[in-house]
């Protein structure tokens, strides 16, 4: 009878355990690049997602896509062989360079290699044979820091800033900044985006930084 008993036991033991096995457990989704939203469901294996970047994430710069060249950019652009069309251009308020030759070509939303193969494309057209053509940001097209800080206005891009360093350059903060409360705008293809963004949050040129002012 306790043999039993025994047997009974553990059958009901490896039901149990059995079960355990098949519940539920806790599954991470991100949401907007973050893992604070937390979904429960069956267990599934790990696969890579694809998260859009946002000024508010920090060190966003290694992630972010390709830099694309815009109004106040300065590049130099190498055609070999050819010094009269090597030169310094800045891209206008239209977005554009001029050259020699081949006259106005649209820079605004190109990488400086596409820059490069546009002005090779249009070099090409009746020109040169088989040109080529090396482009580089020489200098890059200013940022500005506004609001609460000593000195706001426009200053040089330098790689590798962040919005502590932007505050730094302009003076620091005045003694009414709300220091919990910074704001980056920046342009991308699909349009302005803003958000409220931590000290160690990188820049890219062109980015507008505004320290708010606090009330009490």
């Amino acid at each position: 009878m306790q043999r039993s008993r025994a047997r009974l036991t553990c059958l009901i033991l490896a039901l149990v355990v059995s079960g355990c096995m098949r519940t539920t457990a806790p599954v991470a989704v991100i949401d907007n690049g973050s893992l604070d939203a937390i979904a429960y469901g069956p267990v599934q294996p790990v696969r890579a997602v694809s998260v859009a970047t946002t000024p508010d994430s920090p060190g966003d710069g290694a992630l972010d896509e390709p830099y694309r060249l815009n109004a106040g950019d300065r590049l130099r652009i190498v055609v070999y062989g050819q010094e009269g069309l090597t030169n310094t251009y800045t891209v206008d308020a239209s977005g554009s360079i001029t050259m020699p030759l081949i006259g106005v070509v649209r820079a605004r939303g190109l990488t400086p290699s596409g820059l490069a193969a546009a002005v090779t494309s249009r070099l090409k057209n009746g020109y040169l044979r088989e040109p080529y053509v090396a482009a580089e940001v020489e200098t890059y097209r200013p940022f500005f820091i506004l609001g609460e800080v000593t000195a706001p206005g426009q200053y040089p891009y330098v790689p590798n800033m962040t919005v502590e360093s932007a505050v730094a350059i302009a003076g620091g903060f005045t003694p009414r900044a709300q220091r919990s409360s910074i704001k980056l705008t920046r342009m991308g293809e699909a349009g302005a985006v803003r958000a409220v963004v931590p000290p160690g949050t990188l820049l890219k040129p062109g980015d507008t930084v505004v320290v708010a002012e606090r009330w009490f």
